[in-house]
């Protein structure tokens, strides 16, 4: 099996990123997700994106964790629409479907703005907080971040009773200065710390912002700088939530995959 693929990072998230408009990309094969995802032995990406048509939409984002699972990605989503600008299927903005429900972007100044779902409320979690984005996140105030063990800790929350079966995604975050955080994470599909993580920063930025009564974070990771705006619903949750920051591409390639190598 032949692919044409395009590789796509957003601050540090990187994407295998597919044109699969005439649908030959077979999803149910979860083998090779996981083959062009390695890093060893495939491509090497957090996750991979399918670009397809869908008659209500600009495209419709199929998106795979590494590891085959399937959730949303805000840092995906924002490659994906900068990957469906590339093909000229989209130009200043667009409407588009993900795995969570419709979601609209704008591309302005090299950036991509990427609206989120609404989310309902923060849950406490004991000390922490847990808020759903899109995907499942736990929040955990740290000091000394860049020493922190957060692939050790990560993995422990990642795995704990809580939220057995499916588990959750967990970011740990440090205030820097006024409306400004530090975010590191464990990403639950890829089971290891990333660079970034939208949905997770995204998800930081709603426990810190209701903290210090902000309704705009800047955040600092691992793989470069994002914002999130948002607006209070009056009903314990958020609304208008925008993930802004840079989606680019890194590079372009064709991958030859045998059978009797999945």
């Amino acid at each position: 099996m032949d692919f044409t693929f395009y590789k796509y990072q957003g601050t540090g998230n990187d994407f295998i990123m597919m044109d699969d408009r005439v649908q030959a990309f077979d999803e149910k094969n979860l083998d090779l997700v996981r083959k062009l995802c390695d890093r060893k032995f495939g491509i090497g990406a957090d996750g991979l994106i399918l670009i397809r048509n869908h008659p209500d939409y600009d495209f419709e984002m199929v998106y795979f964790n590494s590891d085959g699972s399937q959730s949303m990605c805000g840092n995906g989503a924002r490659c994906a629409v900068a990957f469906s600008s590339f093909l000229g299927i989209v130009s200043d903005s667009t409407r588009f479907l993900a795995i969570d429900g419709p979601h609209e972007a704008i591309l302005r100044n090299n950036q991509v703005e990427l609206l989120m779902g609404d989310v309902k409320g923060i849950e406490d979690r004991r000390s922490d907080f847990f808020v759903n984005t899109g995907s499942p996140h736990h929040i955990r105030f740290v000091e000394e971040i860049k020493s922190y063990p957060v692939f050790d800790e990560g993995k422990s929350v990642r795995y704990d009773s809580q939220y057995a079966p499916s588990g959750t995604n967990v970011n740990f975050l440090q205030e820097l200065a006024t409306g400004e955080v530090f975010v590191r994470t464990y990403e639950r599909g890829v089971e290891n710390e990333t660079l970034s993580c939208g949905t997770g920063v995204t998800a930081a930025a709603l426990v810190f912002g209701s903290q210090k009564n902000l309704n705009e974070v800047k955040i600092k990771t691992l793989g470069g700088n994002l914002s999130v705006k948002f607006e209070e619903n009056g009903k314990g949750g958020y609304q208008n939530i925008w993930l802004i920051g840079p989606a680019e591409q890194v590079f372009s390639g064709k991958i030859s995959i045998k059978e009797n190598q999945l």
